[in-house]
């Protein structure tokens, strides 16, 4: 089977064939998880010759605080790090939908567990990547017994890759209990996220998702969402969400880079609303794929546009 991983990575200040970038095994990365990392989604547009980055800029701005938080020291602002991955874009030249992922990482050879004088170092590859959950029928989400990580045990506002182990427990958990998905609760009890993605419910046609101060992930395509959602004339409210409020809700989706809008159709096996794709979720996920896509302008500037090249003619 061909592998999904694009041609070049960005490592060390260069890009490189990808099987030249490469670290030891005992970076201080790979044995303490002294890493953060972004996920970021460039689609095909309509047109059958762009690649649509969405919201670049903020996946890089995202991506360096979540790098202060380790206390890396980059030679990048936001704007050369999104250029940086525009390069690496243009030079594997995808011809479909790809991931791409930038990963900052403590590089040095050292037993001790600490931040400083580790170094800091980038990396950027991508892979070709269509849907990551069926987005052809409803996810079937359970509410697991692994709580999020508290902001003051590990930051889920940033994408610290030791973090992940957290995820990781809680999706196996879920596919192990035949569903497709985690609904994670945090340490007081209310609802977070799911396992990799944001939550979103609706009630009374009214949009709810959890506060960014409940332990999750300050989610880009969360944002996107709000913004949406208010532009259509759809309430909107941030708060606290209690685990039964899952049970009666009218609506539900998880949403992110790499789940991008996936409505659920039960939690715990209890149906969600009528088992079916609702009205607010139908037209969010409308918006969104048009957006990506170039069929809808409104959000134009969410997009950063990457032309394939032309190979040329004889």
């Amino acid at each position: 089977m061909e592998s999904p991983i694009l041609r070049y990575a960005f490592f060390e200040g260069r890009i490189v064939p990808f099987p030249e970038a490469k670290i030891s095994i005992g970076t201080h990365c790979v044995q303490y998880g002294t890493g953060a990392f972004a996920g970021i989604r460039g689609y095909l547009d309509d047109d059958g010759e762009t690649i649509n980055i969405f919201r670049l800029p903020d996946h890089a701005e995202r991506l360096l605080n979540s790098g202060r938080l380790l206390r890396a020291e980059l030679p990048f602002d936001r704007d050369a790090l999104a250029a940086t991955i525009t390069s690496l874009v243009e030079k594997n030249a995808p011809t479909g939908d790809v991931y791409i992922r930038p990963f900052i990482y403590k590089p040095a050879v050292q037993l001790t567990p600490r931040l400083r004088g580790m170094g800091d170092e980038l990396a950027i590859y991508m892979l070709a990547m269509g849907d990551y959950l069926p987005l052809d029928r409803g996810q079937r989400a359970i509410v697991s017994s692994w709580c999020r990580i508290p902001d003051n045990a590990i930051p889920s506002r940033g994408k610290l890759t030791g973090a992940y182990v957290n995820s990781s427990f809680a999706k196996d958990e879920a596919e192990e209990k035949g569903a497709d998905e985690a609904i994670m609760l945090n340490t007081s009890g209310k609802v977070a996220e799911g396992s990799g993605c944001n939550l979103f419910i609706v009630r009374h046609r009214t949009l709810v998702t959890p506060p960014v101060t409940g332990d999750i992930l300050e989610g880009i395509t969360r944002r996107s969402i709000l913004q949406m959602a208010s532009d259509a004339g759809v309430p909107v409210e941030q708060r606290e969400i209690d685990r039964t409020e899952l049970y009666v809700a009218d609506e539900a989706f998880f949403c992110g880079t790499g789940v991008q809008l996936a409505w659920i159709e039960s939690v715990d096996g209890r149906a969600v609303g009528q088992s079916q794709m609702g009205p607010i979720t139908k037209h969010l996920r409308s918006v969104f794929f048009d957006t990506v896509r170039g069929r809808d302008r409104r959000y134009a500037d969410w997009v950063t546009p990457v032309r394939k090249r032309v190979a040329a003619t004889a």
